[in-house]
């Protein structure tokens, strides 16, 4: 039995479980030419085109909420410099499944310094 709070991925979901995606366009289209992307009967995708330009951070609050929320998920990748975006949003996200893994994006470099769960792994082991 899954911890409480925590989907239980040991049991099949018909059609598997989705990787989410929230990034910039180059990203999710890369993504999506992958096979990645997918519509719901709810006419729901599992990814999320972030421009920092004219996507307001309570929208992509909004889209990480809900692609952490769903139970057909199991991976959210984000281009870590959006990811830095919604931090505070990100920091308080405890649960194991869906995985959070930040990503780079071609016009922004991975920090690992910066990653959360990197972060949460030094803290565990007692070197942060």
């Amino acid at each position: 039995m899954a911890p409480p709070g925590t989907k239980n991925l040991a049991k099949s979901r018909p059609g598997g479980y989705l990787i989410a995606v929230i990034g910039d366009a180059d990203t999710v289209a890369g993504f999506l030419m992958a096979g990645v992307g997918e519509r719901d009967g709810k006419k729901e995708v599992n990814y999320f085109e972030v421009d920092l330009k004219d996507t307001p951070v309570p929208a992509i609050e909004d889209a990480f909420k809900r692609f952490t929320e769903r139970e057909d998920i199991a991976i959210v990748l984000i281009n870590q410099y959006i990811a830095n975006e919604i931090r505070p949003v990100l920091s308080k996200f405890s649960a194991p499944v869906p995985a959070v893994l930040e990503i780079p994006s071609k016009e922004h470099p991975y920090d690992a310094s910066k990653d959360s769960i990197l972060q949460r792994v030094r803290n565990m082991l007692g070197t942060a």
